[in-house]
């Protein structure tokens, strides 16, 4: 169900390495990538470019949902108001024909509309594990001017000394051992 397979067991240990800037980030997150560290994963206070190609993170699959939701939504639309006007409750109006397409468009496309959109929601929601009320917050300034590389522990080959002996090479301001 989650796309990220390092969700389904909680991490006892990880280590939280702080930046400055986005480019060492960057270079710290294509290192640990490089060296086989698994679950990284990093928070910055902004978007920045190319950090999911060095976390190696995939494409998303929500915009299929929304598609496919999408596309749904219009075609119960589309079949609600034929079958209304057509089969339920036939009136007819000044000779027009029953079925006219034309008139339910609007409709069909609010309906594809808030479908797609709701079940984006909902994917998003799932996707993301949220609401997850437990996770605590491993540095204050995550959200206003630093930029973090969250590695957590995995398997048997986590080591911790590893990690930090790597992740010194890239100059972190801060380099924390945090308990999640």
């Amino acid at each position: 169900m989650f796309p990220n397979p390092f969700r389904k067991k909680a991490p006892v240990r990880a280590v939280l390495a702080l930046y400055d800037d986005p480019d060492r980030l960057l270079n710290a997150a294509a290192l640990a990538k490089e060296h086989g560290f698994q679950g990284l994963d990093a928070y910055t206070p902004y978007p920045v470019h190319g950090l999911s190609e060095a976390l190696g993170i995939r494409k998303s699959w929500i915009p299929y949902v929304t598609l496919v939701m999408g596309l749904s939504g219009a075609a119960l639309g589309l079949t609600f108001e034929i079958w209304t006007q057509a089969f339920d409750w036939p009136i007819n109006v000044g000779g027009k024909p029953m079925i006219s397409l034309p008139a339910f468009i609007p409709v069909t496309f609010e309906c594809g509309v808030l479908l797609g959109g709701t079940m984006t929601l909902a994917a998003l929601l799932i996707a993301c594990g949220l609401p997850d009320l437990k996770t605590p917050i491993l540095d204050r300034n995550l959200t206003n001017d630093r930029f973090g590389l969250y590695i957590p522990e995995y398997g048997p080959e986590w080591n911790e000394q590893r990690i930090l002996r790597v992740l010194s090479a890239t100059n972190p301001t801060d380099v924390k051992v945090v308990r999640v």
